[in-house]
């Protein structure tokens, strides 16, 4: 699962979870709906997401308008929120352009391999591609990705610190990658 801003970069990145699975189960489990409950606008109304329509709508996701019987508004609306949503797919194809390895069909194996870690490294490095070069889904929505960017995950597995500054960067802290 994963979020997309309009600047292009990945601000959201979950899995993978085993097994068939609804995709209103890894929302639930990612967390992310009680994430977007803490941000809101200074008057008070959610910041909301458009998200797949299968998560439905809560007060901070929105999704297509769904039924045989939609109005002409509806229709356009539904029209024009799928262009937005193809970005995501650009997002992912990012990803895959530059780190070829990642290609689920023709590389990774899932028992034997590290998939989820080498994917994640993979998002983070093309969010360093993205904020140094742009992307196609900054350029399609006119929203330049930060100069500027400093990135902290600490868990179990992860701690690397980014610093992106004038069109560089440097890695300051960065251990156990891929344990």
């Amino acid at each position: 699962q994963s979020g997309h801003a309009p600047n292009g970069l990945i601000t959201h990145l979950f899995g993978p979870i085993e097994g068939r699975r609804h995709d209103a189960f890894m929302l639930g489990e990612s967390g992310l709906t009680n994430k977007l409950e803490r941000f809101q606008k200074p008057n008070g109304e959610p910041y909301v997401i458009y998200g797949d329509p299968a998560y439905g709508v809560t007060r901070n996701i929105l999704a297509p308008f769904r039924g045989a019987h939609l109005t002409d508004d509806q229709q356009a609306f539904n029209s024009q929120m799928s262009k937005v949503r193809s970005s995501v797919e650009w997002g992912f194809g990012k990803i895959i352009q530059y780190f070829s390895y990642l290609d689920f069909n023709k590389n990774l194996k899932v028992l034997l391999q590290q998939v989820a870690k080498f994917y994640l490294v993979g998002a983070l490095l093309t969010n360093c591609h993205t904020c140094l070069y742009g992307s196609l889904t900054s350029t399609y929505f006119n929203v330049d990705p930060p100069s500027q960017m400093y990135i902290s995950q600490t868990n179990k597995s992860l701690r690397c610190d980014l610093l992106f500054t004038q069109k560089k960067f440097s890695i300051q802290m960065c251990e156990t990658l891929l344990m």
